[in-house]
């Protein structure tokens, strides 16, 4: 299981400090940093809420769109070995790499 927490399509981060005796946690997929922390699970997840709503907020007041834009385009870095072994699956099933690895992450995110 993740250490994630979701709200309004947004997810965010948790992690604990031990030394703080705290929650703490950042607001993932966006370009700026927007964090929140607390001492319980029931603050922590009224703290993710308020800094979604308040995010939404300022974008809002700002103009500008709340979330990070995908281009569609992304690197992966995988053992040689690995990256022969889709090439020749691929070129088994007549496709591009590109779209072997689409269809693949397609099936693996239900898309």
């Amino acid at each position: 299981m993740a250490n994630t927490i979701e709200y309004k399509g947004y997810i965010g981060s948790i992690e604990y400090s031990s030394e703080d005796k705290c929650f703490f946690g950042k607001l993932e997929m966006i370009d700026d940093l927007v964090t929140f922390e607390a001492t319980t699970a029931i603050e922590l997840e009224e703290n993710f809420h308020a800094v979604v709503e308040d995010y939404l907020e300022t974008c809002k007041a700002l103009g500008r769109e709340p979330q990070k834009v995908y281009k569609g385009v992304f690197n992966v870095r995988i053992e040689p070995e690995l990256h022969k072994k889709v090439y020749q699956e691929a070129l088994r099933a007549g496709v591009s790499l590109n779209s072997y690895v689409r269809l693949a992450l397609s099936r693996s995110v239900g898309v």
